[in-house]
C-alpha cells in the first residue's frame, strides 16, 4: 500500500514517514499541496495524510480535490482540535481527523482502519452501464452473460471501470498490473487494452475504453 504524506513541517513529515515505513507501507512525501498534486500526476496512492495548515492551498482545499476528483481517502492532520475544524474536515471529505500532538500508534491504528474500509469497498461489485464486475469471483457480466477474462485483462478493466470518466495514467496501469519493476514494452499494455476493447464490442457492452493521447485511458458509458 502506498501512502502520500503532505506536511510543510519537516519534522512531522519525517516522523510520520518513519512509522509508516516501519509498518510496511510505501511512503511518498510532499511539503505542500502543489507538490502533492504534481506528484499524483505520475503515481497512484491508496491514502493521503494531509496537514491542514499549509502555505498556499490549505489541507481542506487539497482534501476536496483528493476525495472528489481523485477518489483518494484522506486523514487530516492538524494542531487544531476545535469542533468547527473537525466539521470542516469531514465536509471536505476526509475519512478521519488526528490532532497534534499524537501518538504514532494512534496514527497507525487510524490508517489501518481507513485502509480496511476501502479494501472492503474494492471487493464490491462494480456496475458501469450494462457491465457488472465481480472482483471477488473475478467475473465480468455483460447483458446477463458471464465472461471470464484473462487475469491481466480483468485487472485492467477493473481499474478503469472503478474510475469511470476519469483518466488513469499508463504508468499506473502498468505498475498496478505488472509490478513496479516491470521492464517490458508499453506495447504489452496496448495489446491488452485492444483485446479488452474487442471483447466489450463483441458482447455489446455499453462502455468503451478511450485513449487520452500521451496520458492514459478512461472508461466512458456510451448510448
Amino acid at each position: 500500500m502506498r501512502i502520500l504524506v503532505v506536511d510543510d513541517d519537516v519534522d512531522i513529515l519525517q516522523l510520520v514517514s518513519i512509522h509508516l515505513t516501519r509498518e510496511g507501507y510505501q511512503v511518498e512525501r510532499a511539503s505542500d499541496a502543489q507538490q502533492a498534486l504534481k506528484l499524483l500526476e505520475e503515481i497512484e496512492v491508496d491514502l493521503a495524510i494531509v496537514d491542514v495548515m499549509m502555505p498556499g492551498m490549505n489541507g481542506f482545499e487539497l482534501t476536496k480535490i483528493l476525495t472528489k476528483e481523485l477518489e483518494i481517502p484522506v486523514i487530516l492532520l492538524t494542531a487544531k482540535g476545535q469542533l468547527e475544524d473537525k466539521e470542516q474536515g469531514f465536509i471536505a471529505g476526509s475519512e478521519d481527523y488526528i490532532v497534534k500532538p499524537f501518538e504514532p500508534k494512534e496514527l497507525l491504528f487510524r490508517v489501518a482502519v481507513v485502509m480496511r474500509r476501502f479494501e472492503r469497498s474494492l471487493e464490491a461489485m462494480i456496475e458501469v452501464g450494462n457491465i457488472k464486475i465481480d472482483r471477488k469471483n473475478f467475473e465480468v457480466i455483460i447483458n446477463q452473460e458471464t465472461i471470464m477474462l484473462p487475469m491481466k485483462e480483468f485487472e485492467l478493466l477493473s481499474m478503469l471501470t472503478s474510475r469511470v470518466g476519469k483518466v488513469t495514467q499508463r504508468a499506473v496501469l502498468i505498475e498496478q498490473t505488472w509490478g513496479a519493476n516491470y521492464e517490458g514494452s508499453e506495447l504489452t499494455l496496448n495489446t491488452h487494452i485492444n483485446r479488452i476493447r474487442e471483447r466489450l464490442k463483441r458482447h455489446e457492452a455499453s462502455v468503451e475504453i478511450q485513449t487520452v493521447r500521451g496520458v492514459g485511458y478512461r472508461v466512458e458509458v456510451i448510448a
